[in-house]
């Protein structure tokens, strides 16, 4: 059984870019990302339960829309692959979140000048 992630329950400081981050923001405890640059800390196994024992940095890297078009932000933990998603919240920066939901289309995996049309 792996050790639980000490939760005081007030603020933590971004591992990314050193933002103190509320998580009592917006009347939620269960804050993980910070509102400015998105950045997350690996704190859950199941959203909220605070059980994932490392609690290392998560990289932003896409934003999701889910069925009933709230979005979230997908992170990923680079050292064990796990992917998480977190719901925004209204503090989070809009021009970062845009940034990431445009990703794919400003970084295509594919050259778009050699795009053919099939008809």
């Amino acid at each position: 059984m792996r050790a639980r992630v000490d939760d005081p329950g007030g603020s933590f400081e971004c591992a990314h870019c050193g933002r103190e981050v509320h998580r009592e923001a917006l009347g939620t405890k269960h804050r993980n990302h910070c509102p400015s640059c998105l950045w997350s800390r690996h704190v859950d196994d199941r959203p909220g339960d605070r059980a994932a024992y490392c609690g290392g940095p998560m990289e932003p890297i896409a934003v999701e829309v889910r069925e009933d078009g709230e979005w979230a932000v997908v992170h990923r933990y680079r050292e064990c692959a796990v992917l998480h998603t977190n719901r925004i919240a209204g503090d989070d920066d809009a021009l970062a979140l845009v940034s990431l939901a445009v990703r794919p289309l400003t970084q295509p995996a594919f050259p778009l000048d050699r795009l053919e049309r099939s008809e």
